[in-house]
Formats: C-alpha cells, sequence, structure tokens
C-alpha cells in the first residue's frame, strides 16, 4: 500500500466525474511526484497518457470510461491501492518513425499501436517496400499499408485483416490496407530489430499521408520504421485480464 496515485482523465463527462469522484477518496498527486498513473477514458487516452508521461517510466493503470477499452482495466472505484499492489504489469515499445515529406521536412514520431501510410488523393498510394536495406516489394499498389507492434496488432492491424501478434513475440506485422497489386496481399511478419522503410512511388499524382499513432504528416516521401528499445511503456493490468488473455479472447470473439 502508500501509493501515491495520480490521475489523469480525458474531457468525456464520464471520465471527468470519475475523476472527482475519485479524487475525493484518494486525494490526487502530480505525476511527478506519484508513484502510480491512473488513466480514466478509453484507450486514446490510455495512448496520449502514455505518449505524454513516457519520461517518468512510471506504471499506468487505466481504467475504462470509453468505448473499447483494450488497454484498460474495468472501471471500479473500490480498493485501488490493493488493485494496484496486485496488477501485472506490460512492458511495450514503441515504434520509432522518420518520414520525409516531399518538400524535404524531416518529420519524427513514436507510435504504441501502428505507423500507417494511407493514400489521400482519389488514387491508390504506389509504395516501394524495403526491409534492412533490401528491397522486398519493388511496388505495391494500395490503399495504404501500416507496420504495428504486437499491441497494435489488434486494433487498425486487425481491421485491416492483419494478424493478431502475442505480446513478448518479438514481431512486428507488416499489412497492406485494400492492396490492389498484388491482389490481396496480406503483408509478412518481421522480426522487432528489423528496419522497415516506404518509399511513395509517384508521391505527386498519388500523395500519401503517414500517420504515427495521433501524428499525421502529409505529402511523404519516404517513411522509416523501426522499434524503440529504449522507451519502455509499462502498463498495468488486473489479474488475469492481462494483454495475453486479451488477446487470446479477441481471436475466439
Amino acid at each position: 500500500m502508500g501509493q501515491k496515485i495520480a490521475f489523469l482523465a480525458s474531457n468525456a463527462p464520464d471520465a471527468q466525474d470519475a475523476l472527482a469522484r475519485l479524487t475525493r477518496t484518494y486525494g490526487n498527486h502530480s505525476p511527478e511526484t506519484a508513484s502510480h498513473i491512473v488513466a480514466l477514458g478509453g484507450d486514446g487516452f490510455m495512448l496520449q497518457t502514455l505518449h505524454e508521461m513516457q519520461h517518468l517510466e512510471m506504471p499506468v493503470y487505466g481504467m475504462n470510461c470509453g468505448t473499447i477499452g483494450f488497454l484498460m482495466n474495468a472501471y471500479s472505484e473500490e480498493n485501488l491501492p490493493q488493485r494496484l499492489d496486485e496488477a501485472g504489469e506490460e512492458v511495450l515499445n514503441p515504434l520509432a518513425m522518420t518520414a520525409e515529406t516531399v518538400s524535404g521536412v524531416p518529420v519524427t514520431g513514436l507510435a504504441i499501436n501502428e505507423v500507417s501510410l494511407l493514400r489521400a488523393g482519389p488514387q491508390a498510394a504506389k509504395l516501394r517496400i524495403s526491409v534492412d536495406g533490401r528491397v522486398r516489394m519493388e511496388e505495391l499498389v494500395c490503399d495504404g499499408a501500416l507496420v504495428a507492434t504486437p499491441a497494435g496488432s489488434t486494433a487498425y492491424n486487425y481491421s485491416a485483416h492483419g494478424p493478431i501478434v502475442p505480446i513478448g513475440s518479438e514481431v512486428l506485422t507488416l499489412t497492406a490496407i485494400a492492396a490492389f497489386r498484388p491482389r490481396r496481399w496480406r503483408g509478412a511478419l518481421l522480426p522487432k530489430a528489423a528496419v522497415v522503410r516506404f518509399d511513395v512511388l509517384e508521391p505527386v499524382k498519388r500523395p500519401v499521408l503517414a500517420a504515427a499513432d495521433s501524428l499525421s504528416v502529409p505529402d511523404v516521401l519516404s517513411v522509416e520504421i523501426r522499434s524503440e528499445p529504449a522507451i519502455r511503456h509499462r502498463i498495468l493490468f488486473d489479474e488475469g485480464h492481462g494483454l495475453e488473455e486479451r488477446l487470446l479472447r479477441e481471436q475466439f470473439a
């Protein structure tokens, strides 16, 4: 026991109401002086919290006040210090994105779920894919493509018919979005240490947008993606409801 909890909440009314009730019960410390951060909201707010608090390397326990809540625990105001003591911890490494725009401007960002490239005009995108400096696909004609972490494999990646991969499997998923040529190409599983590069072919005629979680970069010419092991996001889950169990449930739903 004896935790010092920092409660952070999204702007949603339910999350703000929960923040007020929990603060009355447990108090509220600043993130810099706390032992635990409790995020109140949905998955989007959890990702925002992890990004903003990554410099503290503090465990974050999410309580769902949103919709999906894949990264969140069930909301409950009872026995919160005990639940924090008993929670299991998952450590996630984000993806680092380095994008170059058509105008030559470099943009960097981090993604806990995925880095995606999306067509930004009426015509399909044309992408060349390289892995560790070797061209693996000269031309992919598609609506887009993405590289996802295991934690992100159940998100946009899964909606694009990519595979779900277990936490700790040391792999990344590379998934095409509505591939036209090669027809129905679904992508590949890559080692976690792989460096993936997308070069945009015909970038003016077929503009492409790159996104790393909530960061969007229009008119990209190339995008390089690699795992960033130096950054560790620590997420807490109630016993028996960790990411491994959630991944299994998702596949048998």
